[in-house]
C-alpha cells in the first residue's frame, strides 16, 4: 500500500504461546490494592475444575500484525522465539494468515515466551508470564533497507532500553514512522529517560494508569496528564480508559477527543490494548483522521474482548459507514 519493494508495517515486540483457563472455582476476594479491585484465589494442593481452556498464540507483536494484515497492509513481524514447538506455532499462525514471518528470530538457548491467563467470570484476568526468548530480541540483525517499512508498530520490549534506542535510531535513519505502545518495563524508566523517544513517536498509546505512572500524576488528574504528555508525540497521544472509552490528543490543534466504549459482554480483556492500538494505527495511516481511528480501534478492541483469545475477534475489514456513525465521539475542553 505504501512501500515499494518493502512492507507497509512491521510489528515489533513479543511472540508468545498463550493458554487461557477459566474457572468459577477461583475464589473472589475484595482487595483495594488490586488493579481490578479483587483477587482471584485458589488453595494450593487442590485439584481445580476448569470450565474452559483455549490455546492461542499471543504477544503484542503478533496480535498487532494480525490487525494490520486483516485491514489490508503488507505486514511483517519481528519477535524472538525459541527453537521449540511453541515457537513453531507462533511462526505458523502468522504464515497461515499471510503475514511475513521470516524476520522472526530463533533463539537456540531459550524457550519461547509462555503465558497462562487466568480468567474470572467478569472477563478480568491475571497473567503468569515467562518471557524467555522475547527478552533477547536482537534488532542489530535486522536489515532495515531490505524490509523497508513505512511504519513500525512497537510494543513491549521487556524493559530493554538498549534495544528500544536501536529501534528508534533505525527509524530516524530510514525515515520510518512509529506507533508505540510501551510496556511497563519501558515505562518504569520514567519520562526523563523516555521523552526523547516519545518526541520521535508519531502515535503514542498508553492506558490511563500507565500515563499516570509516566507523568507521576494521579490517574484522576487526566487533564494535567494530557497537558504534560500531549505535546510530545508528533501526531497524537492516545489514552485508553477501559470501559470508560478512550481519549486522543492532537498536538497540532491542541484538541482532545473522547470516544465512549462500545458495549459488549466481556469474556476476556487480554489483547484489548493491542487490538485498540493497532486498529487505531491502521485507520490513521489510511486517512489521518483521529475520530475515524478512535472508532476503528474501539471496534477492534470490543471484538477481542467479547471472544476468547487475543486474535479471534480482530476485524477482518473496516467497519461500515453506518457502524462508524454510531460511535459516540465528543470533544473535551481542556
Amino acid at each position: 500500500m505504501f512501500s515499494f519493494g518493502g512492507v507497509d508495517v512491521i510489528t515489533i515486540g513479543a511472540g508468545t504461546r498463550d493458554v487461557f483457563i477459566k474457572s468459577k472455582h477461583f475464589e473472589k476476594r475484595d482487595d483495594p490494592d488490586a488493579p481490578a479491585g479483587f483477587d482471584a484465589c485458589f488453595p494450593m494442593g487442590a485439584k481445580i475444575a476448569l470450565e474452559d481452556i483455549y490455546l492461542e498464540t499471543g504477544g503484542g507483536a503478533t496480535n498487532a500484525a494480525v490487525t494490520f494484515n486483516e485491514l489490508g497492509y503488507k505486514t511483517a513481524c519481528l519477535c524472538r522465539v525459541g527453537n521449540d514447538s511453541n515457537g513453531q506455532a507462533v511462526k505458523s499462525a502468522l504464515k497461515n494468515r499471510g503475514i511475513i514471518a521470516k524476520h522472526i528470530q530463533t533463539d537456540e538457548k531459550r524457550k519461547t515466551s509462555y503465558a497462562v491467563i487466568l480468567l474470572s467470570g467478569s472477563g478480568k484476568r491475571s497473567i503468569l508470564v515467562y518471557r524467555g526468548a522475547s527478552n533477547f530480541l536482537d534488532v542489530t540483525q535486522t536489515d532495515w533497507d531490505k524490509i523497508n517499512p513505512s511504519w513500525i508498530y512497537l510494543t513491549s520490549l521487556g524493559g530493554k532500553i538498549k534495544t528500544l534506542r536501536q529501534i528508534f535510531t533505525a527509524a530516524r535513519e530510514h525515515n520510518i514512522s512509529i506507533a508505540w505502545n510501551p510496556g511497563n518495563g519501558e515505562l518504569k524508566q520514567g519520562l526523563k529517560k523516555l521523552q526523547k523517544n516519545i518526541k520521535q513517536t508519531d502515535l503514542l498509546f498508553l492506558n490511563r494508569e500507565e500515563a499516570a505512572l509516566l507523568t507521576e500524576l494521579p490517574p484522576r488528574h487526566l487533564e494535567e496528564i494530557v497537558k504534560k504528555l500531549g505535546p510530545m508525540p508528533q501526531q497524537a497521544l492516545i489514552i485508553t480508559d477501559g470501559p470508560k472509552g478512550a481519549y486522543a490528543y492532537n498536538p497540532e490543534d491542541k484538541s482532545l477527543t473522547h470516544i465512549q466504549a462500545i458495549p459488549g459482554k466481556r469474556r476476556n480483556t487480554t489483547g484489548a490494548g493491542d487490538a485498540f492500538g493497532s486498529g487505531f494505527t491502521a485507520s490513521f495511516i489510511k486517512d489521518k483522521d483521529i475520530q475515524s481511528a478512535l472508532c476503528v480501534g474501539s471496534h477492534n478492541s470490543i471484538g477481542v474482548i467479547t471472544t476468547m483469545g487475543a486474535k479471534a475477534g480482530i476485524l477482518n475489514d473496516y467497519p461500515s459507514e453506518n457502524t462508524m456513525k454510531r460511535c459516540k465521539i465528543s470533544n473535551v475542553e481542556l
